[in-house]
């Protein structure tokens, strides 16, 4: 490959996915990330159910239940949502994860599945009570599935020449073409939101809304996802033609969720919101 003055100017990424390879498997950064972030997950609510003095032996089958939500609801909605006429041609392709395709939105709404199903029999563990702290936990392992879309060199940004801007040679074929490193701007994103949740947690304590911290998340994350979909290149060709990505119509939705929770979290006949739970 010729020399570039690109590649003084702008940082060049050729890390391999893959960490160790078994013929047709193998452990990728991405999966590696993934897994880190449901452990930080995990260790953040054994924080808040020691704090709000719930049962520890729970979180094991909340895990369980996570885990499943998360990958079978992002599989699906990357299938559905994005190339619904290719996955349904061919069905059997929709179980083959490892090939890639996996859609936040779709993420969430297992997750919101999942949760029901676990909190169905723990009457001292509401839904809604189970779905806010989630979100703190969800929020930081945002971060780590995004930064492993970095190193996967996916959901790359559409060319840009600020300085910061990073060639992805995997995704370009070896092309100098420096891009947004649009999915370190969503990781970032999804830290400094975090942190705004983990401070609304710390500051209420047990009395803590659930609606509040639920309007937070959807607002925000989704607000961040809207704005970042404009810095990316298109998923599938079907975007292309498209006005707004596919990921900013799914957006719009839980955008206005999280708008409806904080006006309910807020609005005062509903002050008492979750009064139910302080007095389990």
């Amino acid at each position: 490959m010729t020399t570039s003055i690109e590649t003084v100017k702008h940082f060049v990424w050729n890390m391999d996915p893959e960490i160790i390879n078994f013929g047709d498997m193998g452990i990728r950064w991405y999966g590696l990330l993934f897994a880190i972030g449901f452990l930080c997950g995990l260790q953040i609510m054994s924080w808040i159910y020691k704090r709000e003095g719930k049962s520890l032996k729970d979180l094991d089958s909340l895990f369980v239940y996570m885990i499943f939500g998360t990958v079978i609801g992002a599989r699906l909605g990357h299938c559905l949502f994005y190339q619904p006429a290719e996955y349904l041609a061919e069905p059997l392709e929709i179980l083959k994860v490892w090939h890639g395709g996996l859609a936040s939105h779709g993420a969430v709404i297992g997750i919101l599945l999942a949760v029901f199903l676990f909190s169905r029999r723990r009457k001292n563990q509401p839904y809604w009570w189970v779905i806010s702290r989630l979100t703190i936990a969800i929020s930081l392992a945002a971060v780590f599935i995004r930064t492993g879309n970095f190193f996967n060199s996916e959901i790359v940004g559409i060319p840009s020449d600020l300085p910061w801007a990073v060639i992805f040679l995997r995704y370009d074929h070896g092309q100098m073409i420096a891009r947004h490193p649009v999915q370190l701007y969503e990781a970032l994103s999804y830290l400094c939101i975090f942190f705004i949740m983990l401070y609304t947690y710390l500051k209420c304590g047990k009395n803590t809304r659930p609606a509040l911290l639920i309007g937070e998340f959807f607002t925000l994350v989704f607000s961040v996802r809207y704005f970042l979909e404009f810095f990316k290149e298109v998923q599938v060709d079907l975007e292309s033609t498209m006005t707004i990505h596919i990921g900013q119509l799914l957006s719009l939705p839980m955008i206005l969720f999280g708008l409806f929770m904080l006006w309910y979290a807020f609005d005062k006949r509903h002050i008492q919101y979750s009064s139910i739970t302080d007095k389990k």
